[in-house]
């Protein structure tokens, strides 16, 4: 229109020549159109109009988006937070950074109804709730003995919340999948949350939050022993065969009073908590956590886990498979001492890869390996080494033709499995990361990290309750045994429903989905709720 070249208009409106030229090429084959009065869609949008006010009321009040689409919905006025931000940036207000609660305008928290124990007599005969899905765990907690797990580890409650329902309530946030604790508004007033805690609304995020502080590492091990207990009478463990693995949980504030560890989601070492797991390798479910740990205290971890399974059932583990870093040579020589068979493997060092070239060609033995896809004939030298720092000689499996450029290096003190045995049962060894990788996406274990690690060790206990009632609940569903947490979640945990009270019975009747002909054909039996002063749950599955 002016006769100007491509860089005079290029510099002119902070663009290369190279983009002007594409654009100028897309007007012309009629792809871009430059010249219009104003943008295509609706002028107009009469929400906001209607909504800027009373928006910019609440936010010269220091209000916050939440908090401001909190008080417009309960007026009655349909905007979502994106129209509130837009509506604010539009008035020239600058962000509001996230203050301390007694700093906030109106928090949240202080527009919940105050927490207690069910009173039935007040509690609504007919109700629908969001969160139906729950109540399908009942019957496990039931059958898991939870109220003498809690009472077996002692953990402290008060007049208004029972130390069951404070559980109860850090459980259900993990079973919906709420990313954190302080997110509990979001199904606090949900009266099948409630329900499913035995509490007439959810408690509010700081008394969750600071009950995590009064409860001693000691507790969070008594839980467990007691929860391992009765996951062995239900058949979720084994008890016989464990993995091993360290997972550092990462610190997301400021100043952390934390040592530093590896964290492989962001390939660095950075201050974390770093838990210990174990997983019962024949039915892969996690049956122990600590995050109490220090580093002058990870290598005896191994051996805490001994201890802990020892005082539960009178025996040491027979079977520990674990990483190369997860210990030290000299432990590995008490686990021998103990009787406590171990595979693990063995750092490549300089000299020993100076061995494996120097081995004679004809050492190597084919092994076919009981497995699909590639790498099923690896090459193995099986011979007896000494290392510096364990006392006595020692098994040791060189595999090459797993798909790595060096050979792989086992040790073990089994000495009479054979070397496809053991091959076979270290392969399977990865199945307990794949047990982190659904904790930290069902149940958000990463979400948790704090300056105090006593807190992080409750999660890591819930987390491991959460994935044995995932578990026990996928055994009842015909078709989801082996279904993740995740699935369950979203498919069945995650529904919504209609709740019937009457004198003795609590009715649960699941909104109708796609699965609900695999609930009406699970077992998932009338149960007495101690909880809920005796009453039955019973569960019914409409047909239309």
């Amino acid at each position: 229109m002016e006769g100007r070249s491509a860089a005079e208009v290029a510099g002119a409106f902070g663009y290369t020549v190279q983009t002007l030229n594409s654009m100028v090429h897309d007007f012309r084959s009629g792809r871009r159109e430059f010249f219009v009065s104003s943008r295509p869609g609706p002028k107009r949008a009469p929400g906001k109009e209607r909504a800027r006010d009373r928006i910019v009321e609440l936010r010269a009040a220091g209000h916050s988006i939440d908090e401001i689409a909190l008080v417009l919905k309960r007026e009655g006025i349909a905007l979502n937070r994106t129209g509130i931000a837009e509506v604010i940036a539009e008035e020239g207000f600058e962000r509001l950074w996230r203050r301390p609660e007694m700093l906030r305008g109106a928090p949240r928290r202080e527009s919940l109804p105050p927490t207690g124990v069910i009173d039935f007599q007040k509690w609504p005969d007919r109700v629908e709730t969001k969160h139906a899905g729950l109540l399908l765990c009942i019957p496990d907690l039931v059958a898991l003995d939870l109220p003498g797990i809690v009472a077996a580890a002692g953990y402290p409650g008060t007049t208004v919340i029972p130390a069951l329902c404070s559980i109860l309530t850090l459980l259900a946030l993990k079973l919906a999948n709420i990313r954190r604790v302080s997110h509990v508004e979001d199904l606090a007033t949900d009266h099948g949350a409630a329900l499913f805690a035995g509490l007439s609304s959810l408690p509010k995020t700081t008394a969750l939050a600071s009950y995590s502080y009064k409860l001693s590492h000691e507790r969070q091990q008594a839980f467990l022993r007691a929860l391992d207990a009765a996951m062995v009478n239900a058949g979720l463990i084994a008890g016989n065969d464990f993995d091993l693995d360290f997972h550092a949980i990462m610190h997301w504030g400021e100043d952390p009073a934390l040592e530093k560890h590896y964290v492989p989601r962001r390939s660095q070492r950075t201050r974390a908590v770093l838990t210990f797991f174990a997983q019962d390798a024949d039915t892969h479910q996690l049956a122990y956590a600590n995050a109490d740990l220090s580093k002058a205290e990870q290598a005896r971890e191994v051996i805490a886990f001994c201890d802990h399974w020892k005082s539960l059932t009178g025996n040491d583990p027979s079977l520990l498979v674990f990483d190369q870093k997860l210990t030290t040579q000299q432990v590995l020589a008490e686990l021998d001492e103990r009787g406590v068979r171990f595979m693990t493997l063995r750092m490549r060092s300089p000299s020993l890869i100076k061995h494996i070239e120097t081995l004679d060609p004809k050492a190597w033995k084919t092994v076919r390996l009981d497995r699909d896809g590639h790498y099923k004939k690896p090459e193995i030298v099986d011979e007896t080494v000494r290392l510096s720092d364990y006392p006595a000689p020692i098994r040791q499996l060189l595999v090459r033709g797993l798909g790595r450029e060096t050979p792989t290096v086992i040790i073990t003190n089994h000495t009479t499995a054979t070397p496809k045995y053991l091959l076979e049962r270290y392969a399977r060894r990865m199945t307990i990361e794949q047990r982190l990788a659904e904790a930290i996406r069902s149940f958000h274990l990463d979400a948790l990290s704090s300056h105090v690690p006593l807190n992080v060790d409750l999660d890591v206990v819930l987390t491991i309750l959460a994935s044995a009632v995932c578990s026990a609940l996928a055994k009842r569903l015909p078709g989801y045994h082996t279904t993740t947490p995740d699935t369950l979640q979203r498919r069945f945990l995650q529904t919504g429903g209609l709740i019937l009270t009457t004198q003795d019975t609590i009715t649960v009747r699941p909104d109708r989905r796609a699965y609900s002909p695999v609930l009406r054909s699970a077992d998932l039996p009338d149960t007495t709720v101690p909880w809920w002063q005796g009453r039955r749950l019973r569960l019914e599955y409409a047909d239309k």
